[in-house]
């Protein structure tokens, strides 16, 4: 999908990883700021989150356009919810849960119940694995002036899902007022689906997988303006 991008700017998208671990022994400066941009993608489990955690704080400090899928939407929320809305313990409750103890005030949740089409689902953290997910193509509304709006040309949408944790809807407000917009959401109002802040030049979290609806000549539309923020990026470093 990034490659997808690259083509629809007229440049080839030169991709490297890092391993978030790292971030838990070193400062992310010296291996981030060589970069036009950082994406943090999704993933399962607690191991490198902290490290991923530094990566969102490390874009959205240095004004480098940031990208974060599923987790990498949830870590982006975490860190904002620990550095600038004050509630200093925020994590997730999936890392309880693999810990098997309290840890965190969970920001993030698992998810439990879910409209699909015009059923509503149930879900236990006790069902197996595969079922407790939601799973497929799911409507989503934007909110009419944000950039995410800007970015797809219109205010209704359709995005695959494969996750069952979910940023928890209560802390909209506090993360509101810090700055950070929930700019996509559930047509019921409770699910958020993107997030964004408004005064940095590009950064975007998703719950959904935007890579997967991605074709080469039809690049999905987020994946064609975070190539086009780093191209930008690029002629000013």
């Amino acid at each position: 999908a990034l490659t997808h991008g690259g083509m629809a700017n007229r440049v080839k998208v030169k991709v490297e990883w890092v391993d978030a671990e790292i971030f838990d022994r070193e400062d992310p400066a010296p291996h981030l700021e060589g970069f036009h941009a950082i994406l943090v993608p999704g993933g399962f489990g607690e191991r490198g989150t902290a490290g991923k955690i530094k990566a969102a704080q490390y874009a959205r400090e240095h004004q480098i356009p940031y990208l974060g899928i599923c987790l990498g939407m949830q870590m982006a929320v975490i860190e904002a919810a620990r550095n600038v809305a004050g509630v200093h313990n925020a994590g997730s409750e999936e890392f309880d849960l693999e810990a098997g103890k309290k840890r965190y005030e969970p920001v993030v949740y698992h998810l439990k119940e879910w409209v699909q089409g015009n059923q509503k689902v149930n879900r236990s953290k006790d069902d197996a694995k595969g079922g407790t997910m939601r799973l497929g193509a799911y409507d989503a509304l934007l909110t009419p002036d944000s950039r995410v709006a800007e970015v797809y040309g219109k205010t209704s949408i359709d995005e695959r899902h494969r996750h069952r944790y979910e940023v928890d809807i209560t802390y909209r407000k506090a993360l509101e007022e810090a700055g950070l917009r929930f700019s996509g959401m559930s047509p019921d109002g409770k699910l958020p689906e993107i997030v964004e802040w408004p005064d940095h030049p590009w950064f975007i979290g998703v719950q959904f997988h935007p890579e997967l609806k991605s074709k080469p000549f039809d690049p999905h539309p987020l994946f064609k303006d975070f190539v086009r923020a780093a191209k930008d990026l690029s002629r000013l470093v």
